[in-house]
């Protein structure tokens, strides 16, 4: 496997010289550059590459005039401005660049959401189009190779996850390679940027939500945990969602007395991550989390699959007070449709307080048998 085709590149194509700025969002090491490097391809000469990492690229985007744009970038139809993240008011750069240069196409990418669409959110309202980029989803896994590839890396993935990089190196490399990641970014990047003052808070926050992955989450147990303010564990939440590192599931409640409401369900966007936060990498058979890997995992292949494919879906979980509950609910366009996820079992009843309080909602259970069109539709 030399390379794996991912499905936002055909988003991008389709958006492309439409007059608008397409922003690339996702985690470092998802492939971002790897993504834009490939669609630049397809322009040779006609393309330009600007890595803001380097502080004279940095400088050369900064306060700068649309005259000066032009000097800089010339005829060229495509522009990628890589962690553009990094440019100081990267956001009006960017509107210039839609009002002035509407036949060039500007691909700007960013690591993390809290830097870049903060800065670019009203100069470019109206000007831009949003792409994210997770790690490679078990389709895209499948469209490179083979489902029965996908199918038989299954377990092998679910434990290391879908980063580029470990789906192309043997399993050793692959745990040193995420851990690395885990590392280096969650802490180091994170912290720069935001300047935390309590960044051991943040390395235990990390670790409490790994280990409840698949439960639900209390902010006020977080906060007694780890000896710090609610409102403290809810910023580095809010912090690391938008750093791409997990993704909140709130309850389904509508308002019935014995449904739960203040409750949420934090999953990470790769199980790797997950894994190396715990620093537990064993096999499935030697754990007791394979359910919960397993959930995770359908959420966020879920989660890339309605990403990539346009769905606009909202996600749930349901709990009822001493009643049962459901792992998945998704609703789309008012209608509800729910998800048991069973990794050792095929079967499993719509609770009785849910089907009296959703009648026409229908049920699957996703298994790893059933769970194909679940994750790649």
């Amino acid at each position: 496997m030399e390379f794996i085709q991912r499905f936002a590149q055909q988003n991008i194509r389709e958006r492309m010289f439409r007059g608008k700025v397409l922003i690339v969002y996702g985690a470092r090491q998802v492939g971002k550059t790897t993504l834009v490097r490939q669609v630049m391809s397809e322009f040779g000469h006609d393309a330009l590459y600007m890595n803001c990492d380097e502080i004279d690229i940095r400088a050369s985007l900064e306060d700068v005039t649309s005259s000066e744009l032009k000097a800089l970038v010339g005829n060229k139809k495509l522009v990628v401005i890589d962690e553009a993240q990094r440019v100081r008011d990267i956001g009006m750069t960017l509107k210039l660049f839609a009002d002035h240069f509407p036949d060039t196409q500007v691909i700007a990418t960013g690591s993390s959401s809290f830097e870049l669409s903060n800065q670019t959110t009203e100069p470019l309202t109206g000007r831009k189009y949003e792409q994210h980029l997770y790690p490679v989803a078990a389709a895209e896994l499948a469209a490179s190779e083979s489902a029965r590839t996908a199918h038989r890396l299954l377990e092998r993935n679910l434990v290391l996850g879908m980063y580029p990089e470990v789906l192309l190196e043997d399993q050793q490399t692959a745990i040193e390679y995420i851990k690395e990641v885990a590392g280096s970014y969650l802490y180091k990047d994170i912290l720069a940027f935001q300047r935390l003052k309590n960044p051991e808070a943040l390395e235990r926050l990390l670790q409490a939500l790994a280990l409840q992955v698949s439960s639900e989450v209390s902010y006020n147990e977080l906060a007694k945990l780890l000896g710090i303010d609610k409102n403290t564990v809810a910023n580095y939440i809010r912090i690391l969602e938008q750093a791409f590192v997990i993704f909140r599931v709130p309850p389904l409640a509508r308002n019935r007395r014995n449904e739960i409401k203040k409750m949420r369900k934090i999953y990470f966007y790769d199980n790797g991550i997950r894994n190396a936060l715990i620093n537990n990498f064993n096999p499935l058979h030697m754990r007791q989390d394979a359910g919960a890997l397993w959930e995770n995992f359908l959420f966020s292949e879920r989660v890339k699959r309605n990403s990539y494919g346009n769905r606009s879906v909202n996600m749930y979980f349901w709990r009822a007070h001493h009643s049962g509950e459901m792992d998945c609910i998704e609703e789309k366009d008012g209608e509800l449709e729910a998800f048991e996820f069973k990794y050792t079992e095929e079967k499993a009843r719509l609770p009785k307080a849910f089907a009296d309080a959703y009648p026409e909602t229908s049920m699957s259970v996703i298994s790893p048998q059933s769970y194909w069109n679940f994750v790649a539709g």
